[in-house]
C-alpha cells in the first residue's frame, strides 16, 4: 500500500490540519475578552518544551549520516556537551558557540583519522 493509497494517513492528515486551522483562526476569530480555560492555560506552558525536542532530535540525531550508520554520533556528542552548557550558563550563545566547536572538532578528528 502507498503513501497516497492509505486512508489513515490521509485521514490523521485531514484531522492534523483542522486542528491547526482551528488553533490558529480562534486567536483571529474570538473575540479579545475571551478567557482560555485553566487546563488549556497550564497545558500550554509545556509546548515550548515538548515542540523543541522534537525539532532539534531528528536533526541531531538523523542527518548527515555515513553509508551503514543509523545515528550521527558527531552531532550526538555535539549536542549533548552544549546541552551541559545551556543547563549550567543559561547563555543561548555560548551553547550555539560550545556546540558548533565541539562538532567541528569531532570532524577536524575524522578527517586525520583521529576518531
Amino acid at each position: 500500500m502507498t503513501l497516497a493509497n492509505d486512508g489513515l494517513t490521509l485521514i490523521t492528515i485531514l484531522a492534523a490540519s483542522v486542528v491547526t486551522l482551528l488553533a490558529r483562526a480562534s486567536f483571529i476569530v474570538l473575540p479579545s475578552n475571551t478567557e482560555m480555560p485553566f487546563w488549556l492555560m497550564r497545558a500550554l506552558k509545556f509546548v515550548a518544551a515538548a515542540v523543541l525536542p522534537a525539532l532539534i532530535l531528528p536533526d541531531v540525531l538523523f542527518r548527515e549520516l555515513a553509508a551503514g550508520e543509523s545515528i550521527n554520533f558527531y552531532r550526538l556528542i555535539a549536542a549533548i556537551v552544549a546541552s551541559m552548557v545551556a543547563w549550567r550558563t543559561r547563555s543561548i550563545f555560548a551553547t550555539l558557540a560550545t556546540g558548533m566547536v565541539v562538532l567541528w572538532l569531532l570532524k577536524w578528528l575524522a578527517s586525520l583519522g583521529v576518531g
